[in-house]
């Protein structure tokens, strides 16, 4: 069953944070993709998004949740708070996250279980749950698509 993140969990989220970027640049992009997320994984990443991990706590300490096996954190999911829900005028995943030895135990189940029940209690515009997955993340895709997730719009993207 998940549970609330605690700032305890800092060193395993920041563990998982690290294991889901490095699966965006490596598994749904090329070497460019792979080497632009391994670059960004520097302490001073690491400080900061444990920081605005702070922060969201602050407003909903439902925001992210973890799923533990046997002592240890192996998944987590993470639902923007209420107070950033405008972004898409709808609750957000921004990320959701399972161990590869723990995908297809029902882990992600138990996160998408707790980030929907977690979402359905915040006030929002439109009562509906976004997130952003990329297309050749066939595995996402079936996951979220089992979850009843339809294409809603397309995000699309530059650099600065």
């Amino acid at each position: 069953m998940a549970r609330e993140y605690e700032p305890s969990d800092s060193e395993d989220l920041w563990r998982l944070k690290q294991a889901f970027e490095r699966g965006l640049g490596a598994g749904t992009g090329g070497s460019e993709k792979a080497t632009l997320y391994e670059e960004k994984l520097d302490e001073e990443y690491r400080a900061t998004y444990l920081e605005w991990v702070g922060r969201c706590m602050t407003d909903d300490r439902r925001s992210i949740q973890v799923v533990e096996r046997d002592e240890e954190i192996v998944g987590y999911v993470f639902v923007l708070p209420e107070s950033l829900a405008y972004i898409w005028d709808a609750a957000v995943l921004n990320e959701i996250y399972v161990e590869p030895d723990h995908r297809g135990t029902g882990v992600a189940d138990e996160l998408m279980e707790a980030a929907l029940a977690y979402a359905r209690d915040l006030d929002l515009p439109l009562e509906r749950i976004v997130l952003d997955v990329d297309g050749k993340n066939d595995r996402a895709q079936a996951f979220y698509e089992r979850w009843g997730f339809e294409h809603w719009g397309e995000m699309v993207a530059r650099d600065l």
